[in-house]
């Protein structure tokens, strides 16, 4: 108890001084014309006219802009600090203080390529304490299937990231196949650096997104267009706009006819990550867990054992890493044991509306690439990362 006492105090030391600090900074924002009468009146080199400038700027603001400037503040905050709940919110009964998100930073050797054998595999070990409260309770602690962390269904509610639709998932699929994602790893954007994250949020503000909001295909296509002009300085042609809209279809699995804000955040901050990083410091991002299921996926795929294999196999794969929910796996053909020819009935082979027979002269020409394990983990990599969130939305839509 000790050790849990002590980690507590210090995430809400942690987050009070952050508080603290981050009200104080806003008090200087929010009041930049007080600030500068009170520094004229010390240094008695205020003017009249300089005041009554700004209370003609301050009528002009309108009495309704500090409280919006206010919530799209806090708002822009949140999708700063990756989906951070703001701590207040939980400084209730029976409640755990939620911890503090700290984004990751590049190091010097990320773009070197990573030393991922095929031959060796990997010891897979989960944590023995729940990583909230710290205690070992054996079978009810419940398994991350990316990472190595471990949970107890009780502190996950109390830290308010369990609720009743997804506890149902989290006892269900935690110790299958399937499995089930922490909030560390169901959430891409914590994937980004401070420096990547500021630059998705400045691509939101100049096309007008508004955070946690939910967009239609209008305006999905609308940010998508904008983006691409913004890039390239040219519109966006058809192809793209038609690679756009499947996009969102693979967003929207149920047809609400829109994309929640938190799988439009998962997708923005993986495709952020495949324009900026490159593929060795992409691999760096991979578990152990990951590293394994890639590895059986592609052993399953090399009949001969020579280390390669074609790269119509290695497009069919991608399709594998989305394989999270049990109903999805007992419909289509392809799981990490083996990976054979689409089936006429999975979603892959009815995406395009294509049978098999035209697909086929197709799949054929590209047996004629081999692929080698390092260039299969690469050419996987961004879709392996993709399929982390527990959502049924496909974050990473595999081309055709």
């Amino acid at each position: 108890m000790g050790v849990l006492m002590s980690r507590r105090q210090t995430v809400e030391r942690v987050q009070k001084v952050s508080l603290a600090v981050s009200a104080f900074k806003d008090g200087l924002r929010e009041q930049p014309s007080t600030r500068r009468r009170a520094e004229a009146g010390t240094t008695r080199q205020g003017t009249l006219e300089q005041e009554v400038q700004e209370g003609e700027e301050e009528a002009l603001a309108g009495p309704s802009q500090p409280e919006e400037s206010s919530a799209s503040k806090a708002a822009w905050e949140r999708l700063r600090d990756g989906r951070g709940v703001e701590p207040e919110e939980f400084e209730r009964a029976n409640r755990f203080t939620p911890p503090a998100f700290i984004r990751p930073k590049r190091e010097l050797h990320d773009d070197e390529p990573p030393d991922i054998s095929l031959e060796q595999r990997e010891q897979i070990q989960n944590d023995e304490m729940c990583e909230i409260c710290e205690v070992w309770t054996a079978e009810s602690l419940f398994p991350c299937r990316i990472c190595h962390r471990v949970y107890h269904d009780g502190c996950l509610r109390r830290m308010g990231y369990l609720q009743k639709d997804s506890a149902v998932e989290v006892t269900e699929t935690a110790h299958t196949e399937t499995g089930w994602s922490c909030y560390y790893c169901d959430n891409l954007n914590l994937l980004l650096t401070e420096e990547e994250m500021y630059s998705l949020m400045e691509t939101l503000r100049n096309c007008k997104i508004i955070p946690e909001s939910c967009l239609t295909l209008d305006d999905f296509l609308h940010y998508k267009h904008q983006v691409h002009k913004q890039q390239f300085e040219r519109t966006m042609p058809e192809a793209q706009e038609e690679q756009a809209a499947l996009q969102f279809n693979a967003l929207d699995p149920d047809k609400k006819g829109h994309i929640e804000w938190q799988d439009f955040l998962s997708h923005e901050s993986i495709q952020l990550l495949q324009k900026i990083r490159p593929q060795n410091a992409l691999l760096r991002l991979l578990t152990p867990k990951e590293r394994e299921r890639a590895r059986a996926a592609f052993l399953a795929l090399d009949q001969d054992n020579d280390g390669f294999i074609g790269e119509g196999e290695c497009r069919q794969a991608r399709h594998t890493w989305f394989r999270k929910h049990q109903k999805e796996m007992l419909s289509c053909n392809i799981s990490i044991s083996h990976v054979g020819p689409i089936s006429e009935g999975s979603p892959a082979s009815s995406r395009n509306g294509k049978s098999p027979e035209k697909i086929l002269p197709a799949t054929k020409q590209e047996e004629t690439r081999s692929i080698d394990w390092l260039g299969f983990l690469r050419e996987n990599v961004a879709y392996i990362l993709a399929a982390r969130p527990n959502s049924a939305a496909l974050h990473l839509q595999p081309l055709a």
